[in-house]
């Protein structure tokens, strides 16, 4: 019997796939049994009568949050486009849901992000380096991002009393941090609906109020040139996740 694919093709060559992965499926993982997107394109490419295929990872989202990536097809392309998102010419943007509604319209945040033991990202400041032996504190990386409400809603109130918000939120990101939209996010008093990680307890509880389980992210815009002709390449995909529907703009 076979299993669909949760997995979109949203383009295909010989040398690159680009896809949309949706929220909940990991993009690869070492757990036996579990279904992730490498595997699912990998057995994609073996029944289309390909031997030992090749797809080479160059980016990732976290297992929550859904949105479009592009892999290599051959280990030149997966190169190529390694070597542009290090040289920042790979752009990825996003739409996040984030609760609250901030004075400004635009903003940007500029932090340094360390990953912890726990798997999670910590933001280092002035503070707490003065408090740590700097070898704790040496390999936390510079992030940079920036932001711009498109729409707030009112929402009602998980403790019936005031009014609650919700902002859409376009985000682009000068840097590629581990989970570094949802740290920063939070850290500036903006955590994403949905995020049971980084979020506060008023998010949280905003998040089980209104039904959302996943993180409100989704990468819908990839920009790159083709790593064999050098086109213009540009992708967008509109995000399926529930907190989005609030807005009824896609």
């Amino acid at each position: 019997m076979t299993t669909k694919m949760r997995t979109k093709i949203i383009y295909e060559d010989k040398e690159i796939l680009v896809c949309y992965k949706p929220a909940g499926l990991a993009v690869q993982t070492a757990r036996i049994g579990q279904a992730d997107m490498v595997s699912e394109l990998k057995n994609y490419l073996a029944a289309s009568g390909e031997k030992n295929p090749y797809l080479g990872l160059v980016h990732r989202l976290d297992q929550p949050v859904e949105g479009l990536l592009v892999f290599g097809r051959t280990k030149g392309a997966a190169a190529s486009l390694s070597g542009q998102l290090e040289k920042g010419l790979l752009h990825k943007r996003y739409y996040a849901v984030v609760c609250g509604k901030p004075e400004q319209k635009s903003g940007e945040f500029v932090d340094y992000l360390q990953k912890t033991p726990d798997n999670k990202a910590r933001i280092v400041t002035e503070q707490v380096d003065a408090l740590q032996p700097q070898a704790e504190v040496s390999d936390a990386r510079k992030a940079v991002l920036q932001y711009n409400i498109v729409q707030s809603l009112e929402v009602q109130s998980v403790h019936r009393r005031g009014v609650e918000w919700i902002s859409l939120a376009k985000i682009h990101i000068d840097t590629g941090r581990f989970h570094q939209i949802r740290a920063q996010m939070s850290h500036g008093g903006l955590p994403l609906l949905g995020d049971q990680k980084y979020g506060d307890e008023a998010s949280v509880g905003l998040s089980g109020h209104l039904g959302i389980k996943d993180v409100a992210l989704c990468a819908c815009q990839l920009d790159f040139n083709h790593p064999v002709t050098g086109n213009a390449m540009h992708f967008s995909q509109p995000p399926q996740g529930k907190a989005f529907s609030f807005f009824g703009i896609f």
